[in-house]
């Protein structure tokens, strides 16, 4: 099987991101980034992000997410512990996430490190979510090997049976980790490929060191 893309070109030419527009605060900067690529480009689901990790085989692996909350602190998802991405993550918190928002031919890329949040923070997010969505966390052993659609299929019923009319618990191997970023670049894409790459790097004193990229 062989096919040729190199014919698969595009080019970007609908913004910039120059120096005197961006602040001291890359958090700042992805809300403002994140409002208008909300507000005015047709991206399906803006807050989907690909985050990173590395196995416990000793490969990276990567897999797309939701964004749930962000704060200057960093960045929430929520997913099960005890899944493959959970386990890598408890065993290296060193993450990258992601962010690709081809409508506004702009990209996030955040290096940072996972930690779980408070249990209760995880509580409060697990009671809002669709009955379906909290079943569905007790349900998928997620990243197992499954015998068949049918053996999931059958656990749902079991459980929906289980706790009809009555609320649904959070499971313990269930919750949110946050990313706390030390660094964020800020990709627009630009003309012959000369695109806008701004770095933002943590410091010692918590401040923000920020340099522009070669494209």
């Amino acid at each position: 099987m062989e096919k040729d893309l190199s014919n698969y070109r595009k080019s970007y030419e609908k913004q910039e991101l120059l120096e005197n527009t961006i602040g001291d605060n890359p958090l700042q900067l992805f809300q403002t980034w994140f409002h208008e690529v909300d507000t005015n480009f047709d991206e399906g689901e803006t807050n989907a992000m690909t985050i990173s990790t590395i196995g416990l085989d000793g490969y990276p692996k990567s897999r797309v997410v939701l964004l749930k909350k962000f704060t200057y602190e960093g960045f929430i998802f929520y997913t099960n512990y005890e899944s493959e991405k959970g386990k890598a993550i408890l065993a290296n918190p060193n993450v990258c996430l992601s962010f690709f928002w081809h409508q506004a031919e702009r990209q996030v890329i955040i290096k940072g490190k996972a930690e779980k949040i408070a249990e209760n923070l995880s509580d409060g997010y697990f009671e809002s979510r669709p009955r379906g969505s909290q079943l569905g966390a007790l349900v998928s052993h997620q990243s197992e090997v499954l015998e068949s659609r049918e053996v999931l299929e059958n656990r749902l019923n079991q459980l929906e049976a289980k706790y009809k009319d009555k609320n649904i618990p959070r499971p313990d191997y269930w919750g949110g980790f946050i990313v706390k970023p030390v660094e964020i670049e800020f990709w627009q894409g630009r003309a012959n490929r000369l695109h806008d790459r701004i770095r933002y790097q943590l410091q010692q004193d918590f401040n923000w060191k920020i340099d522009r990229l070669s494209p």
